[in-house]
């Protein structure tokens, strides 16, 4: 569904126009038109490719969706696709779920087309046009201004990383935890991983854009992409510290399972090792020879069974002691 189509003259807002009008306001030099598309139809997609002459690989893309972060350029224009993370915990999860957001950029034009996400870029909008004088900068600008946002976006969710895995790390050592703690730990692994995919890619293709030979689109706004990439580079230093840091908790928890498992063991085998001097003096007592002197006495039953009794006491203290009972 279309979202806005908006022209700008000279960094300050035009007017609000239909798509059909399109054409008449991009053949001014000295306006370009920002088109916002939610879920965009193949036939919507088709209409501002044919407005605006997009790359027909470029709109495949955007059509067929769940494409890898990038920056390409076709000719005297870019593409730039961007995941968009956004966490379940208002829903009560901590699943992510993935949008993505494809924008096309020319020298008169910046269409923006939101996929499976419901998080929007109004104050992205509001943003550009409180600023003129870097609106004059043209799509160069609000290109920056929507990856601005965007890398922005991955900030909260790389702090609630940090908060769930503090948290995991604190109760390491709680006794009966460690099983639960290694099935966090992965879950967790594997959302850092979507946000590495979402990162790492978005740095590659964001480099080229204030460094080198950088399009014309974007002359004029290279130190606004640098910080960018100067954003993109810190959320991904962070994720490899947490997964550094997931990494040897799994360790710890593996070898808190081993230590646990162990206790058992030792445990097992200390009363095993009481009942087998109950076995030891049953097995001799009951061969039944017929010259057995103890069989005789009297006192014999009972004498055997306090014997019994006070090896498996010494026994019993001495494992207690160790710490094996």
């Amino acid at each position: 569904m279309l979202i806005n189509c908006v022209v700008y003259e000279n960094g300050t807002k035009l007017a609000d126009i239909p798509v059909s009008q399109i054409s008449e306001y991009a053949s001014l030099p000295s306006c370009f038109v920002w088109v916002a598309l939610r879920d965009a139809s193949a036939q919507e997609l088709a209409e501002v490719q044919e407005e605006f002459g997009l790359h027909p690989l470029a709109v495949e893309d955007a059509q067929h969706g769940h494409q890898r972060p990038k920056v390409e350029e076709y000719a005297d224009s870019l593409f730039v696709v961007m995941h968009l993370l956004e966490s379940g915990a208002a829903a009560g999860t901590s699943e992510l779920s993935v949008g993505e957001l494809d924008v096309f950029v020319g020298r008169n034009y910046v269409v923006s087309v939101r996929n499976r996400s419901d998080h929007g870029f109004v104050e992205v909008r509001e943003r550009c046009e409180r600023e003129p004088e870097l609106l004059k900068n043209g799509p160069g600008f609000v290109l920056y201004a929507l990856m601005d946002a965007v890398v922005d976006r991955y900030f909260p969710v790389i702090d609630a990383f940090e908060v769930e895995l503090e948290d995991i790390e604190q109760r390491i050592f709680t006794k009966g935890s460690s099983r639960e703690n290694i099935k966090q730990l992965y879950e967790l692994k594997q959302r850092l991983t979507l946000l590495k995919h979402a990162v790492a890619p978005l740095l590659e293709g964001t480099s080229k854009l204030h460094g080198g030979r950088v399009p014309q689109i974007c002359a004029g706004t290279q130190e606004y992409f640098r910080d960018v990439v100067d954003h993109l580079g810190r959320i991904n230093s962070s994720i490899d510290a947490i997964r550094e840091t997931i990494g040897t908790a799994i360790h710890v928890n593996l070898s808190m399972v081993t230590i646990e498992d162990n206790e058992v063991t030792k445990r097992f085998a200390a009363w095993a090792a009481i009942f087998a001097v109950c076995t030891a003096f049953a097995g001799i007592w009951g061969m039944n020879f017929e010259y057995m002197p103890e069989l005789k006495w009297r006192y014999g039953y009972w004498a055997a069974l306090g014997l019994i009794a006070s090896l498996c006491g010494i026994l019993y203290y001495r494992f207690r002691r160790a710490g094996w009972v």
